[in-house]
C-alpha cells in the first residue's frame, strides 16, 4: 500500500512513502487459500455435537474481553486519540463473533430467538456503528483536536485577561485614608 505523505522538507512536493511491505498482500492471499483445505477439513471431521466442560468459563472470558474492547473504544473516542480506529474494529469484529456463536450455539426455541433478538437489535448495530468510528476516526480526532484548540484559546484569552486586570490593579495609585 503507497501512501502520499508530504515530505517536510519539500512541502510543495508530495512524496509516495511505502506503508506496508509488498509481500504483504500476496502472503495473506495464500494464507487465505490455503486455510481452504483446513475448512473442509474440519468440516468433515468434527462431530455434529459435543459438548465441553469449559463452555461457561469460556463465554465469560470472551465476554470479559468484549468488555475490555468496548470500554477501550469508549475511553479512546472520548480522548480523541487516534487508536480509537483499531479499538473499534476489534470491537466490532467482536460483537460479529459474539453474535455468530450466540445464535449458532444456542438450543432452538426460545434461547434462538433471543439470541437472534440480541444480534439484530444490539451486537450487530453496534458493530456497525464500532465500523462507522473506525472509517471516520480521523475525522473525529480532527472535530476533536479543533475542540481542544477552542477551549485552548478560551483558557488561553481568560489568562492574559485576569493578568491584565491584575497589572491594571497594581498600577492604581493607592488611596490612602487620612491625607
Amino acid at each position: 500500500m503507497t501512501e502520499q505523505v508530504l515530505d517536510p522538507e519539500d512541502t510543495d512536493q508530495a512524496t509516495l512513502i511505502n506503508t506496508i511491505p509488498p509481500w504483504v498482500g500476496p502472503a495473506f492471499a495464500v494464507l487465505a487459500f490455503g486455510t481452504a483445505p483446513w475448512v473442509v477439513l474440519l468440516a468433515a471431521r468434527l462431530p455434529r455435537h459435543t459438548t465441553f466442560t469449559n463452555y461457561r468459563t469460556a463465554w465469560v472470558g470472551y465476554d470479559v474481553g468484549l468488555m475490555g474492547a468496548l470500554a477501550s473504544t469508549g475511553y479512546l473516542a472520548w480522548r480523541g486519540r487516534p487508536q480509537v480506529a483499531l479499538t473499534s474494529t476489534v470491537t466490532a469484529t467482536m460483537l460479529v463473533v459474539d453474535a455468530w456463536f450466540d445464535v449458532l450455539t444456542s438450543a432452538a426455541g426460545p434461547a434462538r430467538r433471543q439470541a437472534l433478538a440480541l444480534a439484530g437489535l444490539v451486537e450487530l448495530p453496534l458493530a456497525g456503528a464500532c465500523l462507522w468510528i473506525a472509517r471516520h476516526a480521523g475525522q473525529v480526532i480532527e472535530h476533536r483536536a479543533a475542540a481542544l484548540a477552542r477551549r485552548a484559546r478560551r483558557a488561553e484569552a481568560r489568562a492574559t485577561r485576569q493578568a491584565q486586570e491584575r497589572d491594571a490593579r497594581r498600577r492604581r495609585p493607592a488611596v490612602r485614608a487620612g491625607w
